[in-house]
């Protein structure tokens, strides 16, 4: 068999995919479209961050925003304040992964809807506080204006969400990402058989809060001007929290999948329908998990698998 055909089929359509994007700005995009493709990148890297504890260990997470809004935070006061990008963008990531490791190691004593809550009660509490502390609007100042192009960010974004999905496909792979599904589907067998249920989430809630707060720091470096308190805004629990369930739970490929079709299907419907968009999105969300139980991938998964038993049953009774 050739080297070609030793390649997976997702890992080629993953590669093209990503020659695609890169070529997007040289190709001509519109700025509203580079924007469209900026935020289908980020969320990616963000649902990819809430995948890797969510959907690999089991842990639901409703507290993701805390990290996104560190990293956010952290980045645009060092980059504002004269620190150079790279390091302002790192220095975003380790303020989330620390933090990851100082409220991860409490929390997750907890145990099912405690968790959830206690987490969520976390970011509603650093919500607040940047609301009532920080300045009402973090703008850039002028000089920063003046050079702000739109390429960079979204080559940046980009290579995130590359970074991202390469770290969730090698926990998939490894040793470890196997330890967490173990633990996701029971601890007490997961124990029983040599892995540290205890050690593996936390291990794995540190490595997602670290690529939100990475998410936070582009976000930072991208945006003109926002709110503080927005960066803790709930939405960055809930909207790649949905995108992990239109594509598929504990799986790489849904995260990519999810964060297109939720960009779209809500570009399109706040188009034609306005603030009603809502209402009809998350209507059009319950119905999609409902019919497709296990995302997009699955149901792409479920079809092929159909599709070759059939030409298989035609090939065999010719």
């Amino acid at each position: 068999m050739s080297a070609a055909r030793r390649v997976p089929p997702g890992a080629a359509a993953g590669a093209a995919a990503l020659a695609a994007a890169a070529l997007l700005p040289a190709a001509g995009g519109s700025r509203a479209l580079l924007s469209w493709g900026f935020l289908v990148l980020l969320y990616i890297a963000l649902a990819q961050s809430w995948n890797l504890l969510g959907g690999f260990a089991g842990q639901i997470n409703l507290g993701h925003a805390a990290f996104f809004g560190l990293g956010v935070l952290a980045t645009r006061l060092l980059w504002t304040g004269g620190v150079a990008v790279p390091w302002a963008l790192a220095a975003g990531t380790v303020v989330a992964a620390a933090a990851g490791a100082v409220i991860g190691a409490p929390a997750l004593r907890l145990r099912g809807p405690y968790f959830a809550i206690g987490t969520l009660a976390v970011a509603e509490i650093l919500r607040i506080t940047a609301g009532n502390v920080l300045p009402d609007i973090a703008a850039l100042p002028p000089r920063a204006l003046a050079a702000y192009a739109l390429a960079p960010r979204y080559y940046l974004a980009l290579g995130l969400a590359a970074a991202t999905t390469g770290v969730t496909a090698w926990v998939a792979r490894s040793r470890f990402g196997r330890g967490l599904v173990a633990v996701r589907e029971d601890e007490a067998v997961a124990e029983s058989i040599g892995v540290g249920a205890y050690r593996h989430t936390l291990a794995a809630f540190v490595l997602s809060a670290a690529l939100a707060g990475a998410a936070g720091a582009v976000f930072a470096y991208y945006h003109v001007g926002f709110y503080p308190s927005f960066a803790f805004s709930p939405l960055w629990t809930f909207d790649p929290l949905l995108i992990v369930y239109l594509g598929g739970v504990g799986t790489v490929a849904g995260p990519i999948a999810g964060a297109v079709l939720f960009l779209a299907l809500r570009e399109a419907l706040a188009l034609r329908l306005g603030e009603l968009h809502l209402l009809v999105f998350g209507i059009l969300f319950i119905v999609i998990v409902v019919a497709l139980p296990g995302g997009i991938v699955q149901a792409v998964s479920n079809a092929a698998g159909r599709s070759r038993a059939a030409r298989t049953t035609e090939g065999g009774s010719v």
